[in-house]
């Protein structure tokens, strides 16, 4: 059994100078060199846009839009038919609240077919002239672009030579329209397919002679070349712009990276890097569903391995800095970007791309910033599949290392090609040195075990040709399919190092349906594994199942026979890989504040008076906050704390997405230094969290720590939807899947379903477990899900919609927790959509918001 790769908690013990690889590693080691001392300009951060990366308001949550941060994102025309969601105006308010900076507008996505119909140059002016009214009336007008043609190479002037001359008279028709309604907007062009020289210098030199150049100038990078191509092509433009006397143009590549990099962070991270390089913006392609931040938000508020590097990303500051990798623009190899934040005195590489051991050779480090001694922790994002949820990325090293002539080497844990990795590296603190987190850990390819009645596929066979690069990504390369006999199964052998308990994480793809396998250990039967839906059978999910382990060696199998007998069609499913991590407690988390982001404060870094909070720590003035993302592995009660210090009394108040917490401040009476925590209820998947100065008095607060509180859960009260009222076409159906066999389908459109309620008044989370696939057919590449959204009537009381995403499947059931303020003593709750359909309930569950608050002096 080949074992791909193993991180272990003997990466904590480091020596004074470099952080050493765990001693599994493979022996090839690359270096990254990283001058600190040079910067490369003021950091961009927009290499994260999104195209389509919204569907529908709320989908995905503002937690995911807040958290990734992209700069710009493209959607469709006001009212467009080319997909049924991602309308640039319905999801403008959210993105512009969650910190976006513009929304562009494919304003060709008013048709409906794709390739778009050509009906005339009249008839899309006629469709564009809507649209620009539209967003007229808005005060936030100049924050949208105008992407007039898509792809015009490909899409009604593919025969450049005879309809060059037709498209820059159609261009200045439809730019001057733009401008006659929007005086200042901004333009995008000439937005190809690809690179092209010598349309972009004849376009160009066309466009300045009759004064209707882009204002943003578009193309796109969707090859599989293009890591190794695109920055020719940027300096290749920048020549052509100087050559004709035009002004440079801020550049966006509003299509990039191919179906095999999104939501894998080895991958991702060589696209951010060039972007970044070059300080342009960039846009993910659409390549699956509208509303998932391009494959980088599973479900809708949890993220999977790739949004944790692009939170990465969008948490840098300062600037960045000159980073040479051994192989420059060279596809599927090591590359990496860096920053230096004076300000809060931290340096920050991210890096990824290779399955080697790295050693991060540090220059530059000033003295007067860093001292003679930095601490340094290195974090781990891993590919955890499309559908995969990630919690927050382990530390696998972390040292304090001497400084010395400026430089450092730090040494970065290989093994994994589909892996990404943060380097902090801030001054030392006096306390304590940092240590690394991460628990034991080993992944095994489904394809490198014993398959039996079943059969492997290459899903990329190395060639880096279109047709790879367009699958969706596959862990080393192969999977193991066609699991359609009484006699499949797929075993692996395993070696613990503890006895204790573990979690086993099952890669797998179906083909939009339920799926099933039996789970065995050692030919003992442990559990027959339900296995939600996924879009097809390469978009990978993952789930994590409890396993108990004696130390040494175990042979896990995963089969399609139960003792029940054969498990049938939803046993027929591809696996990937399988990741086995130790377990050695209640799910916890620490986020030092000092990694949030601030609204002014300062950091501290433990060489102060206050040793107890730091390093970690944030200096707050009344009214400042600092916001951090929490992520939770399900839904349920957490216990959130830290400590603090003022001079006075002082409140820290606290904000879950958005969402004032009443009940949830923790206020300290007098002076000193403080704990408080308070227990709350969390929904699975990541939650912007925001601690506030509401006192009168500076305070410093120190790491936030996330502990699962599950004897809280008791303050839950579920119901089954079987069991409640019903009304018009509502009506119970049985399935296999459901909760007691049962759900309620036909809500919406007249139908509701109507539950009892306990409990006064007050901030709530409530869960509903439903299903719905609605979607549009008939794209050629896309899938066209809908959103369907059901609403809340609180008798007497407030009403309160929630969107639910496609999952999928109709008969197999998401749990989706949303926000819900109630204000009666006890009034019913009554779930439909007057308008259009809403999803089949499973059951529905209400939980209050904080259910405990407790502050006592720090021991």
């Amino acid at each position: 059994m080949r074992q791909r790769f193993l991180v272990g908690a003997a990466v904590a013990v480091l020596a004074f100078t470099t952080l050493s690889p765990a001693a599994s590693q493979a022996a090839a080691v690359q270096t990254l060199r990283v001058d600190l001392g040079s910067p490369t300009g003021a950091f961009h951060g927009g290499a994260t846009g999104i195209l389509y990366g919204l569907g529908d308001p709320g989908m995905p949550s503002q937690d995911l839009i807040a958290g990734m941060r992209p700069r710009t994102i493209s959607q469709k025309a006001p009212d467009g038919e080319q997909h049924p969601n991602g309308d640039a105006l319905k999801v403008a308010d959210g993105f512009f609240a969650a910190g976006g900076t513009d929304v562009h507008i494919y304003a060709q996505d008013t048709y409906s077919r794709w390739p778009y119909q050509d009906l005339g140059i009249d008839d899309y002016i006629a469709r564009l002239k809507p649209q620009l009214d539209k967003v007229a009336q808005r005060p936030d007008r100049d924050r949208f672009v105008w992407t007039i043609f898509n792809e015009p190479d490909g899409i009604w002037y593919s025969d450049w030579a005879t309809k060059k001359e037709k498209f820059f008279a159609d261009w200045t028709k439809v730019y001057r329209t733009v401008k006659s309604v929007l005086p200042h907007a901004r333009i995008t062009g000439i937005g190809e397919t690809q690179y092209r020289a010598d349309h972009l210098r004849e376009f160009l030199t066309y466009a300045k002679a009759n004064d209707v150049l882009p204002d943003i100038t578009t193309w796109h990078e969707l090859g599989p070349d293009s890591l190794a191509s695109y920055r020719g092509h940027y300096a290749d433009y920048r020549a052509i712009e100087r050559s004709l006397g035009i002004s440079p143009r801020p550049i966006t590549i509003n299509e990039y990276s191919n179906r095999r990099d999104t939501s894998v962070p080895g991958q991702m991270i060589q696209w951010i890097t060039m972007l970044e390089d070059t300080k342009v913006d960039g846009q993910l392609a659409y390549w699956s569903l509208a509303g998932n931040l391009s494959d980088n938000a599973v479900r809708t508020g949890r993220a999977n391995g790739g949004w944790w590097l692009a939170k990465w990303y969008a948490d840098l500051a300062g600037d960045t800095v000159r980073v040479t990798p051994p192989r420059p623009d060279t596809r599927d190899s090591l590359q990496g970007l860096a920053t230096v934040d004076r300000t809060d005195a931290k340096a920050t590489v991210l890096l990824g791309g290779t399955a080697d051991a790295v050693n991060v050779a540090l220059t530059g480090l000033d003295r007067k910033v860093f001292g003679d001694r930095v601490d340094v922790r290195v974090a781990k994002t891993s590919w955890s599949g499309y559908e995969g949820d990630a919690q927050q990325p382990p530390v696998v090293a972390a040292a304090r290392l001497r400084v010395q002539d400026g430089k450092a080497t730090v040494s970065v844990p290989g093994g994994d090609p589909l892996a990404a990795y943060q380097v902090l590296v801030t001054p030392a603190g006096l306390g304590a040195p940092p240590v690394a987190t991460a628990p034991w850990q080993a992944s095994y390819e489904a394809e490198s075990g014993t398959v039996e009645s079943a059969q492997v596929y290459v899903q990329d066979d190395g060639s880096g040709s279109w047709d790879m690069a367009m699958r969706y990504m596959t862990s080393g390369r192969k999977d193991v399919g066609s699991m359609n006999t009484p006699a499949s199964r797929d075993t692996v052998d395993v070696d613990v190092p503890r006895a204790g308990s573990y979690r086993l994480g099952v890669f797998y793809g179906t083909n939009a349906f339920v799926g099933r396998l039996a789970l065995y250990v050692d030919d003992a039967f442990v559990r027959t594994l339900t296995l939600p839906a996924t879009l097809n059978w390469t978009y990978r999910g993952r789930l994590d199942t409890p396993l108990t382990l004696t130390a040494g060696k175990h042979r896990v199998s995963v089969r399609t026979t139960d003792p029940s007998g054969f498990l049938g069609g939803s046993s027929d499913v591809t696996l990937d890989r399988f990741d086995l991590t130790e377990v050695t407690g209640p799910e916890r988390a620490e986020y030092p504040l000092a990694d949030g982001r601030r609204s002014g404060g300062s950091v501290d870094h433990g060489t102060g008076a206050l040793q107890v909070l730091a390093p970690g720590a944030v200096a707050l003035a009344p009214g400042q906050r600092v916001t951090t993302f929490v992520s939770a592995a399900e839904d349920g009660y957490y216990r959130l704390s830290t400590s603090w210090a003022g001079a006075g009394r002082s409140t820290l108040g606290l904000t879950l997405s958005g969402r004032r917490v009443a009940g949830g401040d923790l206020t300290a009476t007098g002076a000193g230094v403080w704990s408080g925590s308070s227990t709350v209820f969390l929904k699975a998947g990541v939650t912007e969290v925001v601690l506030s100065n509401e006192g009168r008095t500076p305070l410093v607060a120190g790491t936030l720590t996330q502990v699962r509180d599950t004897a809280a859960d008791s303050r839950a009260v579920r119901v089954e939807a079987e069991s409640g009222q019903l009304a018009g076409a509502a009506a119970t159906a049985t399935g296999p899947w459901a909760s007691g066999g049962a759900y309620v389908g036909y809500v919406g459109n007249g139908g509701t379903l109507t539950i009892p309620r306990t409990g006064g008044p007050g901030q709530y989370a409530l869960t509903v477990a439903y299903a719905q696939a609605e979607k549009n057919t008939g794209h050629p590449y896309n899938t066209d899900t809908i959103t369907r959204t059901m609403i809340a009537s609180e008798a007497g009381g407030t009403v309160t919609p929630a969107p639910y995403r496609h999952n999928y499947t109709w008969d197999g059931f998401w749990a989706e927790t949303s926000p819900i303020d109630l204000t009666t003593k006890g009034g019913a709750l009554t779930f439909g959509n007057p308008a259009a359909w809403a999803p089949n309930v499973d059951w529905v569950q209400l939980a209050p918001l904080v259910v405990a608050n407790k502050v006592t002096p720090w021991r």
